[in-house]
């Protein structure tokens, strides 16, 4: 609340005069045309590029949340970015393993009617599953940077596919 430009007193923002000492007090700011407040926050009161960054963090599953709980467009896309992404990386994975029958200590479990292949494709198994595990890596790191500067990018598959679904055709 503004104060008396003479005495101090706390007076109306729209106050012409001060009612403890009289003074004619200065018109209140008016905002220029056009002008807009900022938006507002996220509900936890993250910066759009710390939301963003963090909807990679846990891949898809803090996409979910941040998709869920984050109606900014920056936000949004990039949650609905980290869901495709990632999501997709993990089926793939997880296909990978059931063809080369590489279970989830590597081993091959034939016993149980999983998988086709033999012990020397377990050996090629690992290498695609290690393969992708270091691509989904490096490309976890280029998106936190990228959302975390506020740097714009779209991921060539992911990116048009997250757009939809974020809503921003």
């Amino acid at each position: 609340m503004p104060h008396c430009t003479k005495c101090g007193t706390e007076v109306p923002v729209n106050a012409q005069f001060c009612s403890s000492c009289g003074q004619p007090q200065p018109p209140a700011p008016v905002a220029p045309p056009g002008w807009q407040p900022p938006p507002p926050a996220a509900r936890s009161g993250m910066s759009e590029n710390t939301a963003a960054a963090l909807s990679y963090a846990l891949g898809w599953i803090t996409g979910i949340i941040f998709f869920l709980i984050d109606k900014r467009p920056y936000v949004r896309f990039h949650a609905a970015q980290s869901i495709v992404t990632f999501g997709a990386l993990n089926i793939i994975r997880v296909f990978v393993a059931m063809i080369f029958g590489v279970g989830w200590m590597f081993g091959s479990h034939h016993h149980l009617g999983y998988g086709y292949a033999g012990w020397g494709s377990v050996g090629l198994g690992i290498a695609v599953i290690s393969l992708l595990g270091i691509l989904t890596f490096v490309l976890w790191i280029y998106c936190l940077i990228k959302a975390g500067t506020g740097q714009p990018f779209m991921l060539p598959v992911a990116g048009p596919i997250a757009k939809s679904l974020a809503g921003q055709q």
